[in-house]
């Protein structure tokens, strides 16, 4: 992963797919997809460490590729 993403910029992008935002607590900003049955939650930080975005990534099913066209 060469890039890094913000959790605002990753928010966005889950937008773009169809999660909504359904409560922030603190600084994490938890989003679910309701057709999917999906729950993902994003730390909004400045930069999102790699771990924690492969693990967002992977929940969802998408790739960095995919990422980077959403955003």
């Amino acid at each position: 992963m060469s890039r890094t993403y913000s959790g605002k910029d990753v928010v966005k992008a889950l937008q773009r797919l169809g999660f909504t935002v359904f409560r922030q607590r603190g600084s994490h900003v938890f989003l679910h997809h309701l057709d999917r049955n999906v729950s993902v939650v994003v730390p909004a930080h400045r930069e999102l460490k790699r771990g924690t975005l492969h693990g967002i990534l992977k929940k969802m099913g998408l790739t960095q590729e995919d990422l980077k066209k959403l955003v």
